[in-house]
């Protein structure tokens, strides 16, 4: 017969057990993992890094919970919409030319079936996969993520209103919903995305299954519009005008960005300061916005007890000129238009550490894989962020290459020395990003780095031939 006391004390052994038991389910638990992707950000309009003017307190809040990258950069892109070379390297972790060669619904479909996407990859890993907002990658998003919510294009549907301003007609208000574009459907495009994640998230508390969230905003892409309350934060007359403004760049022609470029034609030509901060005023705008419907979902992962074991990323798929080498748009080789923020936090990330080693956005895809416990396949091109952020290296690649369309621009940077080139006009623009970061002073032809040039020169086409560049095919 069984004393009471020793009922307890067996009790106590079995609860004892199963609550270790319990413990190491939860660490071997697979993380989450959450993507905030926004669009046209550019790298350097988050306030606690820097940024003089813009107010975005929860976007502060993920840079003081971890580390946030200084030279974040997308390769570039084939076409005007940047986004799309972007989003396609993003969702299939291969560089930006033979992410072209697989940029057609027919072929990402055979990628997605071969289980070669990224969320097919974590899907296989064990997670259940959520997607909402801006998609702009030629497969159906709901074909590979388990839930897909308010997919939606590029950008809305054209507003003809919010082109060639200010305009004499000053018919264009950024919170007139009758307007269209970020408001179609009634509800602001950042808004209904809030929805759909903290709707995820509610449901995802309940469940034993890790998930991956793919929340992609519109914003701050044109058209510039959000709620009156954010644009009159930001008194116009008083923004400042970016030091590297222009009137007119004087290689449109070369960069195959000419005035006839939608985004471009958001103001008139030449730049003025009026304009510059009427844009500038709705962009900062839009991006406070964005960081309040941000602040909604870091609140709910914090309430549904899920942020512990929750990594965030958050980037955007290239950054934004507006007003700065007298461009609006992001078709240009320039940082303000390659770079991006890009910030990770979770379980184990150091908290306020920047890195300014240069890296690629896309450098999410192996980061992820590698959170998700998933070996990097071989058509992953790019490299994991985690063994920079654990210090196992310093460096995560000797040289960054950019490139805008087949023949237009392209780009190298080693170290602090950065080379554009123009191929139409066999044009060089060099700039030592150590002294002049906001790329004013070209020193193609300064004697004091006569012997970089040709060097640099060697760097950029020995990354043509890594890259599979078409302009070397074009002979060029």
């Amino acid at each position: 017969m069984i004393r009471p006391t020793q009922l307890l004390a067996v009790l106590a052994v079995v609860l004892l057990v199963h609550a270790q038991s319990s413990d190491l389910a939860a660490t071997e638990r697979k993380p989450n993992i959450l993507l905030l992707l926004t669009d046209d950000q550019c790298f350097d309009t988050i306030g606690a890094l820097g940024h003089p003017e813009v107010q975005t307190p929860n976007l502060d809040r993920l840079a003081r919970r971890g580390v946030s990258f200084s030279n974040a950069y997308n390769m570039g892109g084939w076409n005007g919409a940047i986004c799309i070379a972007s989003r396609t390297m993003m969702n299939t972790g291969r560089f930006l030319w033979r992410a072209h060669a697989v940029d057609d619904r027919k072929k990402l479909e055979a990628e997605a079936a071969s289980r070669r996407m990224l969320s097919p990859m974590l899907a296989d890993a064990g997670y259940e996969t959520f997607i909402s907002g801006k998609w702009h990658v030629k497969i159906d998003a709901s074909k590979i993520y388990d839930h897909a919510e308010h997919i939606r294009p590029g950008m809305p549907k054209d507003t003809p209103a919010s082109y060639q301003r200010p305009s004499a007609k000053d018919d264009w208000l950024p919170w007139d919903t009758k307007q269209g574009g970020f408001w179609a459907g009634g509800k602001h495009w950042s808004e209904v995305l809030a929805d759909d994640g903290r709707a995820f998230l509610e449901a995802a508390a309940d469940s034993d299954q890790p998930f991956f969230m793919y929340l992609a905003f519109n914003a701050p892409h044109d058209p510039r519009q959000s709620p009156r309350e954010y644009v009159e934060r930001y008194d116009r007359d008083r923004l400042l005008i970016p030091e590297n403004f222009m009137p007119e760049n004087p290689y449109m022609e070369e960069m195959g960005a000419g005035k006839a470029l939608r985004d471009e034609r958001l103001a008139p030509w030449p730049r003025t300061h009026e304009a510059i901060r009427l844009h500038r005023q709705e962009y900062f705008a839009l991006i406070t916005h964005l960081d309040a419907q941000v602040g909604k979902i870091l609140d709910d992962l914090e309430r549904t007890g899920l942020a512990d074991n929750t990594y965030i990323v958050m980037t955007a798929d290239h950054g934004l000129a507006c007003g700065q080498h007298g461009l609006l748009g992001k078709q240009s080789m320039y940082e303000h238009s390659m770079k991006a923020p890009l910030i990770v936090v979770g379980p184990g990330i150091p908290e306020n550490r920047r890195i300014t080693a240069p890296v690629y956005i896309q450098d999410f895809v192996p980061t992820a894989l590698e959170l998700a416990g998933v070996e990097k396949p071989e058509h992953v091109e790019f490299r994991s962020l985690l063994p920079l952020i654990r210090g196992e290296r310093a460096e995560q690649y000797e040289l960054i290459y950019g490139a805008y369309r087949e023949d237009k621009q392209r780009m190298v940077r080693r170290g602090d020395l950065k080379l554009i080139y123009y191929p139409g006009a066999e044009k060089y623009l060099l700039f030592d990003l150590s002294v002049d970061p906001q790329e004013r002073s070209d020193l193609s032809e300064s004697a004091e780095l006569a012997d970089q040039l040709p060097s640099l020169k060697r760097d950029l086409r020995m990354l043509m031939q890594q890259m599979d560049d078409p302009l070397l095919a074009a002979g060029k």
